[in-house]
């Protein structure tokens, strides 16, 4: 592709790929992986092994939270080139409380085109199993790891009246739980734990009966994706 300067412009694919099982990438992810000069990831250790697994060959760049911005002017100098370029995080879809926004923006002011390539969303696959009915859904992602901090953004998330989706780690899912139910007890959650993975589970119910539902357990396991109905019936 020419740009209007006349010079050659590459495009920047922005791909879904699987949050646990494999199966789940799209064609078109596979099909467009097979084809650019290099690929972009979050973890060049998490993606070889999705490439292994289809078959693709293509020169890894390491393109994380600490380094995108670094990472990205690799990128930008083969884009320039007129190569095509993938940028995968390590699961779901990039930008989404993972990597990627800041090469896209980059990219897209260097001139070149940056292109979705939709597939697996933690996010939007928990609300569709989550059994409610809201219109307005935040996406808030992880919380400040900081109990004050925690609890005062848990605080303004429900009192919007909006449903609102968290990522929380097996290390504090109990503690944004114990918070949830301090604040409102009877709100309705859903939470998916290991979802699309071999030991996927769901728990539904009001945040006091899944917090003791899931304090009963002796150990947490897993990557947990909480969705916040913005009331009580869900």
């Amino acid at each position: 592709m020419i740009g209007v300067q006349g010079r050659y412009m590459g495009i920047l694919y922005i791909i879904g790929t699987p949050i646990g099982n494999l199966g789940d990438i799209t064609y078109r992810a596979v099909e467009t992986l097979k084809t650019v000069g290099v690929i972009a990831c979050e973890d060049t250790r998490r993606t070889v092994k999705l490439l292994n697994h289809f078959g693709i060959h293509a020169p890894l760049v390491s393109c994380r939270a600490g380094n995108e911005k670094r990472a990205a002017q690799k990128i930008i100098a083969r884009l320039n080139e007129g190569e095509n370029a993938a940028y995968a995080s390590d699961a779901g879809t990039p930008a989404l409380s993972d990597p990627g926004a800041a090469l896209a923006r980059l990219a897209s002011q260097a001139g070149h085109m940056v292109i979705p390539i939709p597939g697996a969303s933690a996010f939007a696959a928990l609300v569709s199993a989550a059994c409610a009915c809201d219109k307005t859904i935040i996406f808030e992602g992880f919380l400040s790891p900081k109990a004050g901090r925690r609890r005062s953004r848990l605080k303004a998330l429900l009192d919007t009246g909006a449903a609102f989706v968290l990522y929380e780690s097996p290390f504090r899912i109990l503690k944004v739980l114990e918070d949830l139910v301090e604040f409102d007890r009877e709100r309705y959650v859903c939470v998916g734990r290991e979802m699309t993975k071999l030991h996927e589970e769901y728990l539904r119910g009001s945040a006091a009966e899944i917090l003791t539902e899931l304090a009963e357990k002796n150990e947490q396991i897993g990557e947990f994706s909480v969705f916040v109905s913005g009331n009580k019936a869900g």
